[in-house]
């Protein structure tokens, strides 16, 4: 194993520099990953614009990235019943590296048959959109309502609804353009919040009794709107805030309702609980990738060197899907 590694780092400017840096040794919870491919998310734009001022020219340094895929090179003293060679799946900070330290927990087998392209885009998306039903007490048989849907983590929310049963998905999107993608993704009902009232959307989707969960990722006002579509006893449940982080929201229709609104943000929860969904998901969910009945949408894969062009895709609003870079 080489002593160096290239990592993509931000805060040096408006794009991410790649720069030579030591190889991490495993701590004793963790595991070292030969990275093969890793992800982008909405966040890794924010991030990089957050910690760099054009103004001052001055900026925090930090490596970037947080989903992965790759083989197992060696484990920390403390890991058990994970061997050298397996092929896994997984979700961290400091990911955009060609070998990446990650607790064992939070680390999936890849299933035969799927490349890392593909296993490196789904590990943030199945932790997030599996923990927030999980966490809003989703039960088969509900309908899920998924805003902001056509972004890559959106269209894994719409499957793993499927798959555990949701019996009406429904998924937003501002453009009438993507709303195929929503249907190709498996929702029942494609809402365009540009020329739609969402609320009556939901309610008109459900034969007016509302909806059972939101799966918010957007925020601000389309947050708003989804109360008072939301069925009695409902749940709305903010993952993202691509629309801002601020709503006024209607406390009429959140208490004549009965619902239950609340944040999820797994990036900021203890290892073990993030390893709590992940080995629950394990179960629950990955024999649906396993036999292809979730898969993520890829919009483009790219080599590691043009990080900062995938970053401009993502950016832009022009991926539809997953932006994927492949090592080397």
């Amino acid at each position: 194993m080489p002593q160096s590694m290239i990592a993509l780092f931000g805060g040096f400017g408006p794009d991410l520099l790649g720069r030579e840096v030591p190889v991490r040794k495993p701590g004793p919870t963790q595991v070292l990953v030969r990275a093969r491919a890793v992800a982008l998310n909405n966040v890794d734009p924010q991030m990089l614009a957050q910690a760099y001022d054009v103004s001052t020219g001055t900026g925090t340094e930090y490596l970037a990235g947080y989903e992965f895929a790759g083989d197992v090179v060696s484990v920390g003293p403390d890991v058990k019943g994970v061997e050298v060679g397996r092929r896994v799946m997984g979700t961290t900070p400091r990911s955009f590296a060609q070998y990446v330290a990650c607790d064992h927990r939070h680390l999936i087998r890849v299933p035969d048959g799927l490349g890392y392209e593909q296993a490196c885009a789904l590990t943030t998306g199945l932790l997030t959109e599996y923990g927030a039903l999980r966490r809003g007490g989703f039960v088969r048989g509900s309908s899920v309502a998924v805003t902001g849907a056509t972004s890559g983590i959106g269209l894994i929310g719409i499957q793993v609804a499927k798959v555990l049963g949701a019996t009406t998905v429904i998924g937003t999107t501002r453009s009438q353009a993507r709303a195929r993608l929503l249907r190709h993704a498996g929702a029942d009902v494609a809402i365009v919040t540009s020329t739609q009232a969402v609320s009556q959307a939901l309610l008109d989707a459900t034969g007016g009794r509302g909806v059972d969960m939101v799966l918010d990722h957007v925020g601000g006002q389309i947050l708003a709107s989804c109360l008072p579509g939301t069925g009695d006893g409902g749940s709305v449940i903010n993952i993202g805030r691509l629309g801002g982080a601020e709503a006024l929201i209607d406390l009429d229709a959140l208490s004549h309702r009965h619902l239950t609104l609340r944040g999820v943000s797994f990036g900021f929860d203890p290892p073990e609980q993030i390893g709590d969904v992940i080995a629950a998901l394990a179960h629950d969910v990955m024999p649906a990738v396993a036999d292809g009945r979730i898969r993520p949408v890829i919009d483009a894969v790219l080599p590691f060197d043009q990080a900062n062009d995938a970053i401009a895709r993502v950016r832009g609003g022009r991926a539809e899907g997953k932006v994927v870079l492949t090592m080397s």
